[in-house]
């Protein structure tokens, strides 16, 4: 438990940005899960929908400093692939 009034200030400061963090990295794993099921259920048009909003969220999530922007890089990357794979084989059928 913290003593100084500093190290007070500095407990409640990081429960705070725990909670942001927390919240964010919530936010983007729902919408990476939405746009893994999207590409499960196939339904090729509302899984490109859900990837562009999820995009958006990934990227929101890096420049808030939740996560590293490489990290969202990389994430947004695998998800495209998986998005655009499912187009391909939909337009080979």
């Amino acid at each position: 438990m913290a003593n100084h009034k500093s190290a007070e200030k500095r407990n409640r400061q990081s429960q705070a940005r725990r909670a942001r963090n927390r919240m964010n990295k919530s936010r983007m794993k729902t919408a990476i899960r939405d746009v893994n099921e999207a590409v499960i259920a196939g339904s090729q048009e509302n899984a490109a929908e859900i990837l562009r909003k999820t995009i958006s969220v990934i990227a929101k999530t890096a420049a808030k400093g939740t996560i590293h922007k490489k990290n969202a890089s990389r994430r947004i990357s695998r998800l495209t692939k998986k998005v655009n794979a499912m187009a391909a084989t939909a337009a080979e059928a």
